[in-house]
């Protein structure tokens, strides 16, 4: 059997890693189809190293650019590929144009589709990352939920695949690896002291590409100058910010500091020592709550609303007032991460991909 694994970001990566482990431990021969939708390639070769994961079987080098030239290039590069190669099966995780892409390329010949992550919704149409889930799910054969939520959201749309209730790949991952993780110098090299800062993730294109919404976040970080900021910056963010003159207002700033973009271990280390984390990223939200970290999130809706139910985590857009006060609040609770410590792990039991592989 012939199966094909298609990603293209670093969280993808993340989320992939504990299959291609179990699929290895099993002589499942899974190839990797890299289509390079985050450009910066040595970044995402330092993830396959640091999660010792075999090189990509091809790299398509799409590169960056808007959702309709991502998802195109995707499809035309790799129908080459999928036909050369005559799979039985393409796993696609997650909810990127590469997902979208590396779905509707092998359906339209015929290819059966998994896709991990299924059934995540936030109910917010103008997300493209809730188009591509809604698309994914309804044109794939088999789709691996990682909670009851996403299977009840799944059966509620009536999907014609068959679900799996299998749990997240990415707390696999969490758990695989946190040992190693525990052992990085992040906060050595940066002189950072555990509980003495926060951390701060931005990289949604509804943030860093609206200027109103960006600034707005900006000014309210720099308002925060009662907590040490780090602040790990993706380089499509730094961008975005130098073209508004931000970058230059958060350098000036004491209490922000600005780190390039970190690996996988490091990061986990980096928010388990944090005192609070903000983020528009999804993974990261749900990596605060296994962390036992509280987490403001930077949009109205998230797909992982069983952290805000949990009270875990904070919904507060992109208003100044909204995030200052919420995170002031959250510093100021000794209570919080001992509320979040009572809080039942709704994402699986760590054991995932064997159930993925299983069904496969």
């Amino acid at each position: 059997m012939t199966i094909i694994l298609v990603l293209g970001t670093r969280p993808q990566i993340i989320k992939s890693a504990p299959i291609i482990y179990e699929a290895r431990r099993k002589s499942l021969d899974i190839k990797i189809i890299h289509t390079g939708q985050h450009y910066d390639y040595n970044l995402s070769k330092t993830f396959f190293s640091e999660l010792n994961l075999p090189d990509p079987y091809v790299n398509l080098g799409v590169g960056s650019g808007s959702h309709a030239y991502q998802t195109a290039e995707i499809m035309m590069r790799l129908e080459k590929t999928l036909v050369d190669l005559k799979p039985n099966l393409v796993i696609v995780p997650g909810d990127t144009n590469s997902a979208l892409a590396g779905a509707l390329t092998p359906v339209k010949l015929g290819i059966k589709v998994a896709h991990v992550e299924a059934g995540a919704r936030s109910y917010d149409m103008s997300m493209p990352e809730e188009i591509n889930r809604h698309v994914v799910d309804h044109i794939s054969s088999l789709l691996f939920a990682v909670s009851e939520r996403c299977v009840k959201n799944l059966e509620k749309e009536i999907v014609l695949g068959r679900i799996y209730l299998t749990g997240d790949t990415m707390f696999d991952a969490f758990l695989n690896h946190m040992p190693l993780a525990s052992k990085s110098g992040v906060l050595k090299e940066n002189a950072l002291e555990s509980q003495t800062y926060a951390v701060l993730t931005l990289h949604r294109a509804e943030n860093v590409d609206n200027p109103l919404k960006l600034e707005s976040i900006v000014r309210a970080i720099i308002q925060l100058s009662n907590m040490y900021v780090v602040f790990p910056v993706h380089p499509r963010t730094t961008s975005r910010l130098s073209s508004q003159g931000l970058l230059r207002k958060l350098e000036e700033v004491k209490h922000v500091k600005l780190l390039k973009p970190l690996g996988y271990h490091d990061m986990l280390k980096l928010m388990s020592e944090a005192r609070l984390i903000m983020t528009d990223s999804g993974g990261i939200q749900k990596e605060a709550f296994w962390l036992k970290v509280p987490c403001i999130t930077l949009r109205e809706n998230t797909e992982w609303i069983e952290t805000v139910e949990f009270g875990a985590n904070f919904l507060v857009g992109y208003d100044t007032n909204r995030i200052v006060s919420t995170a002031k609040m959250l510093i100021n609770d000794e209570h919080i991460k001992d509320k979040i410590k009572r809080m039942p792990n709704p994402y699986g039991d760590g054991k995932a991909a064997e159930k993925i592989v299983e069904f496969l």
